[in-house]
């Protein structure tokens, strides 16, 4: 286990099989409502959250687990591993096994479309939902710039690791032949366009490392996975009664804002935007984002009372 992963030892771990796959998860904290914050792409594992952990675990009891296909978790190569009511399988099991009667859910970029299953089909075990830049079929469709891909196999390599200045027809490199062929390259890809702020080489090169440790052929399964429809999630949105915050870079090259504008319109919760931010607020923006999930969670417990 790299030095990175020992950080912040937590008060309590262990495995728990749930949808066939052995799930690690890690209880930080003891004291005040959980939360459980969840895995986001397997692209990278539960160490994404090393800047919520020591604030949060200061007043809350937190709940952290890898996803299926990276960190000290399972690494399934089929695609139903990883479809939706899986996913949710799993996020129950961590909450049941963990001793969690319900939580506060935090959810990063796709994990939004999990939480929302949560909010809206487990109610008794959510108290309240945080999304950060939620990336799920709702909203605007990609700029015209990523579906205009021309042969990946084309492309130069990345520039490395120089903040996401590659130009937008690299998005071509979202592609699961193109992981095959030049995974890392790929990574040096994806994470840059995460971190569009200035000076951001540290967490760029901090994902490129943890998306080493799984591989494409993880990702183009995964990639496979069935997904909720754009109706599916709205009629979610409309059943969730349990208070909901939506914070999103304003800057945010991976999934528009208008998503979070939409879930909060639907849900009637909340929009918190960060000027400047890209995908990734939680690195750049911790303690911003910290406070936010803090003051949020007070604010449930007090409605949840």
């Amino acid at each position: 286990m790299s030095e990175d992963r020992r950080i912040g030892a937590a008060d309590a771990d262990g495995f728990v099989e749930a949808a066939g796959t052995k799930v690690h998860y890690e209880v930080h904290g003891t004291a005040g409502p959980t939360l459980l914050l969840m895995p986001t792409w397997t692209i990278v594992h539960q160490r994404f959250w090393k800047l919520q952990l020591p604030y949060l675990a200061r007043h809350h009891r937190v709940v952290t687990y890898d996803g299926p296909g990276n960190g000290l978790s399972d690494r399934p190569v089929e695609p139903a591993a990883y479809d939706q009511d899986r996913q949710v399988e799993r996020a129950l099991a961590v909450l049941d096994v963990t001793g969690t009667e319900t939580a506060v859910v935090v959810a990063l970029s796709r994990a939004a479309q999990w939480a929302l299953d949560l909010a809206a089909n487990h109610a008794e075990r959510i108290a309240g939902t945080v999304l950060i830049g939620p990336s799920l079929r709702l909203g605007t469709s990609p700029r015209p710039e990523r579906v205009r891909r021309p042969d990946p196999v084309e492309l130069p390599p990345s520039r490395v690791p120089h903040l996401g200045t590659d130009p937008l027809e690299h998005w071509a490199k979202m592609d699961p032949g193109y992981w095959r062929r030049s995974y890392d390259d790929f990574l040096w890809f994806f994470f840059g366009q995460c971190f569009p702020e200035p000076h951001s080489t540290k967490p760029i090169e901090d994902c490129v490392a943890w998306g080493r440790e799984t591989n494409a052929e993880v990702l183009v399964a995964e990639a496979g996975g069935r997904v909720p429809s754009a109706e599916t999630l709205r009629k979610w949105c409309a059943r969730i009664t349990t208070p909901l915050l939506t914070i999103h870079g304003d800057h945010d090259r991976i999934s528009s804002v208008r998503r979070s504008e939409l879930i909060a319109e639907l849900t009637g919760g909340r929009l918190v935007a960060i000027e400047g931010g890209g995908h990734l607020p939680l690195a750049r923006d911790p303690v911003k984002v910290n406070h936010l999930i803090r003051d949020f969670v007070r604010s449930a417990a007090g409605a949840g009372g």
